[in-house]
């Protein structure tokens, strides 16, 4: 028995001085403390951790040789939990217009940050590409506003224009968006290898009052060791029921201050801005709808408009107007105070009442 409480013992003590910390004193220590660190994660946050210290790796830190920027980012995470370190790596790649976050799945493979302490005989990359190509897929779909995103693959290719196959490499993807002439958007990403994929680019991060005839342009470049390749694909059309409306989006993010312009469309958006707001007696009083009823009704947590969270406007448009009546369409997606978020496209009716626009009827398409 003495045995076996001896045998605990000893792990207890192995298992208690794993550390929960960076200790970036020197390179055995730092690399030490990681692997500590790593062990305690389920798998998937490893592969997350592991993420997160390249880009910080990359990104975080400045120097000439591979051993002063491990030295440097060293003596940055010292003292750092994991939580710590997820945040600072969310933060600069926010900072450098990285693609990753890392709440996000896996994006960028098994990596390891120590990889590179020995000596390698060749660059992983330098790889020998002459051009580099783009392909242009839909993405995310929705029944209501149509496709809501593209991805945008750079690959980089031979002589004989085929796609390279490399790995192991950490090649700067930069993604630039133009429209009109007029830059909108830059996204930076990390090739590993051949396998790269991309960048998915939501039409909602695109405003679209600087949208030229629906379309947009887009420039890519891929840095190796020897040579800086550049890539442009012209014309690429944009779905513009799902793109960014700025006027919305601003009156949105101050409830305060809404739109106050007398016309249909306008009292659509002050209506949409009220209920945001979860001002239901201000978006109440913008109507003139019989089949709400009273406000009771309008306000109901359950059979009204009182169990919304939020709004998220992707689009208002006026359909039809008269001196009288109008249509306004608006498509946006509205939040519950459980959390569920639904996509809808509706028809709002509106009457010139004494001079006031009203809305009068609502309709989900």
């Amino acid at each position: 028995m003495k045995k076996f409480s001896f045998i605990f013992a000893i792990l207890f003590l192995l298992v208690s001085c794993k550390k929960e910390a960076v200790d970036g004193t020197d390179a055995k220590t730092f690399q030490s403390s990681i692997n500590d660190m790593t062990s305690n994660l389920p798998t998937i946050k490893q592969i997350k951790f592991n993420e997160a210290l390249y880009v910080l790796k990359t990104f975080g830190v400045e120097a000439e040789s591979d051993a002063d920027r491990m030295k440097a980012l060293g003596k940055l995470l010292n003292g750092k939990k994991v939580d710590e370190i997820f945040a600072l790596a969310d933060e600069t790649a926010k900072k450098n217009e990285v693609e990753w976050r890392s709440t996000d799945p896996p994006s960028l493979g098994e990596m390891n940050i120590f990889d590179d302490e020995t000596a390698k005989e060749t660059d992983p990359n330098d790889v020998n590409a002459n051009a580099l190509e783009i392909i242009v897929k839909s993405g995310i779909s929705d029944s209501l506003i149509g496709v809501k995103e593209i991805q945008i693959i750079p690959k980089l290719t031979d002589d004989s224009g085929n796609p390279m196959v490399f790995s192991g490499a950490t090649l700067e993807a930069v993604l630039e968006v133009f429209s009109g002439g007029e830059k909108l958007l830059t996204s930076k990403n990390i090739m590993q290898d051949s396998n790269f994929r991309g960048f998915n680019l939501k039409f909602a991060s695109l405003p679209a009052e600087k949208i030229t005839d629906d379309k947009i342009d887009i420039t890519i470049s891929v840095k190796t060791t020897k040579k800086n390749h550049k890539m442009s694909k012209i014309g690429i059309a944009v779905n513009p029921k799902a793109l960014s409306v700025s006027t919305e989006t601003e009156n949105l993010e101050n409830p305060e201050n809404p739109p106050t312009e007398n016309n249909p469309k306008s009292t659509v958006s002050k209506f949409l801005n009220h209920l945001n707001a979860q001002n239901l007696r201000a978006a109440y009083n913008s109507s003139a709808n019989p089949s709400w009823g009273s406000y009771d009704n309008f306000a109901n947590p359950t059979s009204g408009f009182g169990g919304v969270k939020n709004l998220n406007v992707k689009n208002i448009s006026t359909k039809n107007a008269s001196e009288n009546s109008a249509t306004v369409d608006a498509v946006y997606d509205v939040t519950n105070k459980n959390g569920e978020t639904v996509s809808l496209s509706v028809s709002f009716g509106l009457k010139n009442i004494n001079g006031e626009w009203k809305i009068s009827s609502y309709k989900v398409n």
